[in-house]
């Protein structure tokens, strides 16, 4: 898939949590439902960071295309050293291992950790990052352009300060779903897995598919690429994804959405 219908798809997924959380009598506090759908808005375009030319790669500046270098070589590294007889040649990283379970895994816990470690600052970086990535998937027709770049990163900073200040106010949900002394802001790992993981699952619907399972062998291959049959699968960009997909995420986020704030 393309950034534009990752985004859409991890916010949209966020509120359906919204709506799930709601119905088993944990509801979320209108802050943390309109964090987390951004968060995983976000965190829907990151595992990309093993794509050169992907919109995680320009949202940083240089900073940015360096570590999408970096993560690219790590990547293929870790292919090369536990790929199977039935793995295919590579000449790159992409869709490999940012792409799996495990990694969305371990970036979620991280996040936690930070956000559960450190101070203030810790959590407006997390919302800061994410909003940026955030901001260029769902506005992508408004950010095109480098010179675009500091607007993002204005918006979102300023979006971080006051997001954060709303859910440090009581009943605001720094507490949610983690509510010992102590367990602030440990539930915002839970959109950075949540948005990684349907990035994985959007991927695999495509002509590709996506090695989701990885570390776990399915027959001779390690990096099996799950996916549906192929007469259910698209191109990236295709008219499915433009016509169909993203109407649908914004329809069901817009569900969500009601069904969270029990509007429905």
């Amino acid at each position: 898939m393309m950034g534009p219908a990752h985004s859409l798809s991890g916010a949209a997924a966020w509120l359906g949590v919204g709506a799930a959380a709601a119905a088993a009598g944990q509801p979320m506090p209108w802050p943390v439902l309109l964090v987390g759908a951004l968060i995983c808005a976000g965190a829907a375009l990151a595992p990309d960071l093993d794509h050169k030319a992907a919109t995680i790669s320009r949202s940083f500046g240089p900073l940015s295309r360096w570590l999408c270098e970096i993560v690219d070589k790590l990547s293929y590294a870790v292919y090369k050293a536990t790929k199977k007889q039935g793995d295919p040649r590579r000449s790159g990283g992409h869709r490999t291992l940012t792409h799996t379970w495990l990694w969305a895994v371990l970036i979620g816990a991280g996040t936690s950790v930070v956000a559960l470690t450190s101070d203030r600052w810790g959590v407006l970086a997390i919302l800061f990052v994410h909003l940026v990535l955030a901001i260029e998937g769902l506005l992508w027709r408004a950010t095109r352009g480098s010179s675009a770049d500091v607007l993002v990163w204005l918006l979102a900073a300023t979006t971080a300060w006051i997001l954060a200040g709303m859910l440090d106010k009581p009943g605001n949900g720094a507490d949610w779903l983690f509510t010992a002394p102590g367990q602030e802001y440990l539930w915002l790992g839970l959109p950075v897995v949540l948005g990684a993981i349907v990035h994985d699952i959007g991927d695999a619907l495509t002509v590709s598919g996506c090695p989701i399972l990885w570390p776990i062998p399915v027959g001779r291959k390690r990096w099996y690429p799950v996916g549906p049959p192929r007469f259910m699968r698209f191109r990236a960009g295709s008219w499915v994804e433009l016509r169909v997909l993203m109407p649908a995420f914004m329809l069901l986020g817009g569900v969500g959405c009601a069904a969270a704030l029990n509007v429905i």
